[in-house]
C-alpha cells in the first residue's frame, strides 16, 4: 500500500475551495484528507457532490455566494464545459486567490479572463485513487508559495512534474490522463483473449491483470529500458516471439499507439480552442 509522508500543510491551504466534486475530484479530496489536510478548511461548492468522502468535517454549499470568508486557493474541479456557466459566480467572491484547475484542454489565458489570482493547472490521473497517480503542473504566474501549496496535493496522489510550456498539456492529457484507460482496455483484451484460447473468465482475468501490474512494477525498478525487459524475455522463435509478431509485427502497436495519442492530443486542442470561444453567462449563482 502506498503511504505518502507529507509536509506539514502549507499555509496556502488553510481555507481551500473545492468547486465540483464529482469522482476525480472526490478521489483528490479524500486523499488531501488523508494526508493531513484539515477538513475543516475545506468547503466543497456543488450542488449535488457525488464524490463526497464520508465523513466530512467541511463545508457543503451549493453556490459560491453561500462559500463565507474569501478562499486561500481555489480548486477547480468541474467539467469543462461548464466554465462559462459556473466560472463567473465563482470568480466574484473569490477575489485574488490562486486558482487551481484540473479541468482538461481549458488554457490558463481563459481562466485569467475570469480570475483575478493566479491561475495553476495540475493534470491528474486516476491511479490517484490509491496515491499512485501521477500529476503534471503548470503555472505563469504563481509565485513560490502558491506552487508549494498545489505541489502539497499533487505529492498526496503519487508523483508530479511540472511542465516546460503549457502547450505540453494535450499531449500529457493524452498520455497520463488518458493512458490509464488505454491500459484498462488492454486488461480486457488480455484477459478476452486467454478466454478465447480456453481459460476460465475469472483465471483469465487474474492472469492479464497480475501481468501487467507486475511488470508495470518491474520496468519501474529496473536500470533496464522497457525494450531491454522486453529482449529478455522473448526468445528466438518462441511463444514471445510468436505473439509479439502478431501485436507489433513491422511496427504495428506503435502506429496504432501514435495514432491513439495524436487523436486525444488533438481533441484536448480543440477543446480549448473551444472554451476560449464561449463568452461567460452571467447570473450564474455556482
Amino acid at each position: 500500500m502506498f503511504h505518502f509522508q507529507p509536509d506539514p500543510v502549507p499555509p496556502l491551504l488553510s481555507r481551500l475551495w473545492l468547486v465540483g466534486c464529482g469522482a476525480m475530484g472526490g478521489a483528490l479530496l479524500s486523499r488531501w484528507l488523508e494526508s493531513g489536510l484539515p477538513g475543516e478548511g475545506v468547503t466543497v461548492i456543488d450542488p449535488a457532490p457525488r464524490g463526497l468522502p464520508e465523513p466530512f468535517a467541511g463545508r457543503v454549499v451549493a453556490n459560491a455566494a453561500e462559500a463565507g470568508d474569501a478562499p486561500s486557493l481555489v480548486v477547480l474541479g468541474i467539467k469543462p464545459q461548464m466554465l462559462g456557466a459556473i466560472g463567473p459566480g465563482v470568480a466574484a467572491v473569490a477575489g485574488a486567490a490562486p486558482v487551481l484547475s484540473m479541468m482538461a484542454g481549458v488554457r490558463i489565458a481563459a481562466l485569467q479572463a475570469l480570475f483575478a489570482g493566479p491561475v495553476l493547472r495540475m493534470m491528474p490521473n486516476t491511479p490517484a485513487q490509491i496515491g499512485q497517480g501521477v500529476t503534471a503542473l503548470f503555472s505563469e504566474r504563481a509565485d513560490p508559495v502558491a506552487r508549494a501549496g498545489v505541489e502539497w496535493l499533487a505529492n498526496a496522489a503519487g508523483s508530479l512534474l511540472w511542465l516546460e510550456e503549457e502547450a505540453q498539456f494535450d499531449a500529457v492529457t493524452a498520455l497520463s490522463g488518458s493512458g490509464p484507460a488505454y491500459l484498462f482496455r488492454f486488461i480486457e483484451a488480455l484477459a478476452s483473449a486467454a478466454e478465447a484460447v480456453g481459460l476460465p473468465a475469472a483465471m483469465a482475468r487474474q492472469l492479464a491483470l497480475d501481468t501487467v501490474t507486475g511488470s508495470a512494477a518491474l520496468a519501474a525498478q529496473s536500470d533496464l529500458s522497457p525494450a531491454a525487459l522486453r529482449e529478455q524475455v522473448t526468445s528466438p522463435n518462441g511463444t514471445t516471439a510468436a505473439g509479439l509478431q502478431q501485436l507489433d509485427g513491422d511496427g504495428l502497436l506503435t502506429s496504432l499507439m501514435r495514432a491513439t495519442v495524436r487523436a486525444a492530443t488533438e481533441r484536448s486542442r480543440q477543446m480549448a480552442e473551444a472554451a476560449e470561444a464561449v463568452p461567460p453567462k452571467t447570473g450564474v449563482a455556482l
